[in-house]
């Protein structure tokens, strides 16, 4: 999961691979050094988590103008304002989403081809990330996403520079499953300065996507996933 300010070209420039990937990350910049030095980091395998009556994730998602942004580590559409989740009365509001190949949480070490971060704030500075799992469709490589291919259309061309799709608004609830049970446990953001604080919410059913459109996906980002981390006891809780 990215920050919604992420930008390429930040100084220290930090990658998924080589001298700059995953491992070397606490030593970029002493502002990352969560990165290594963190308990509660994300992403996880998700084994052994407690059923429980937990509150339903309340979807108030509006449709919204198409913003991308290729900012140099994934594809982000930055929404707009108006669109949120409650959870047991507390209020996250949407920022952006944006998508990892492959995903990077398991289940029960499972991996999945891709996923979709959807990031909120609270008014209070709190984030809370919904986790969509991407699966490739049984037969043929499977049916195309209609929300997917909306967004591949308009990929940018260019890194660095968020485009506004005249025209075009989409509307991020058509790509939730129709179940929406999760699993949540407390971790970070995925990516430096990996902060600590942040709610997760991975949704236990996976949304179907074409082959073609996770191989559109690959030929941009072939691999932005950060390794999995250790869960250091933390308790992980999922709905009945």
């Amino acid at each position: 999961m990215l920050p919604a300010a992420a930008q390429h070209g930040a100084t220290p420039h930090w990658e998924y691979e080589g001298p700059n990937g995953p491992t070397h990350w606490g030593a970029l910049d002493p502002a990352y050094h969560t990165c290594v030095d963190g308990a509660h980091q994300s992403p996880i395998d998700i084994r052994h988590a407690r059923s429980g009556d937990l509150p339903a994730i309340s979807f108030a998602y509006r449709p919204s103008a198409l913003k991308l942004i290729d900012n140099g580590h994934t594809i982000q559409v930055n929404y707009a304002p108006g669109s949120f989740i409650s959870v047991a009365g507390k209020k996250y509001e949407l920022l952006q989403f944006h998508f990892h190949h492959p995903a990077e949480e398991q289940v029960s070490g499972t991996s999945y081809p891709m996923v979709a971060h959807l990031v909120h704030k609270s008014a209070e500075g709190k984030l809370a990330v919904v986790a969509v799992l991407l699966a490739q469709g049984g037969g043929g490589g499977g049916a195309a996403n209609d929300f997917i291919e909306r967004l591949w259309k308009h990929l940018p061309a260019e890194q660095g520079k968020e485009i506004t799709v005249q025209g075009v608004a989409v509307d991020v609830s058509t790509l939730l499953p129709a179940t929406r049970g999760y699993f949540t446990y407390d971790g970070s953001l995925t990516t430096p300065p990996c902060t600590e604080g942040v709610t997760w919410y991975v949704l236990k059913t996976p949304v179907q996507i074409s082959q073609n459109e996770i191989a559109a996906f690959a030929r941009k980002y072939p691999h932005n996933a950060r390794p999995i981390q250790q869960l250091h006891g933390r308790l992980i809780q999922a709905t009945n």
